[in-house]
């Protein structure tokens, strides 16, 4: 598998909400940076995913415009807008940020080493990566 379809795969099980669908995906020392705080090692990004998926129990996140800005044998990086739409009481609700998923290569398999999802900037008045 390469990196670009790691992050596809990656994408499509965090709509399963199974934290273990996505854990092989992601490396037992990675750190994610989220809004909300940083998580360090796969049990406590397990908390910071489960959270969200008790929260929005029905979302869908998928990621679009990855752009790779980096890539080697071993490590790779990209940049992309996250979009996700939720139902809460009935309301559809749905929004976007920034997100930055760097890659390593373990025992021969991808694995994301560091994730940093963010909101869009304030004065953004499109979705755009260039903002």
């Amino acid at each position: 598998m390469n990196p670009e379809d790691h992050m596809r795969l990656y994408a499509e099980k965090i709509n399963l909400h199974r934290f273990d669908a996505v854990a092989p995906l992601i490396s037992a020392d990675a750190v994610f940076w989220f809004t909300d705080g940083t998580y360090k090692g796969t049990d406590a990004i397990r908390a910071a995913f489960e959270d969200t998926w008790k929260k929005l129990n029905n979302d869908i996140y998928w990621l679009e415009d990855i752009q790779w800005i980096a890539t080697g044998e071993s490590t790779a990086s990209c940049i992309y807008r996250f979009r996700w739409r939720t139902s809460i009481n009935d309301k559809i609700l749905e929004g976007y940020g920034r997100g930055t998923t760097v890659l390593r290569k373990e025992a021969g398999d991808w694995k994301i080493i560091h994730e940093h999802l963010s909101r869009p900037p304030v004065s953004s008045a499109s979705p755009s990566l260039s903002s």
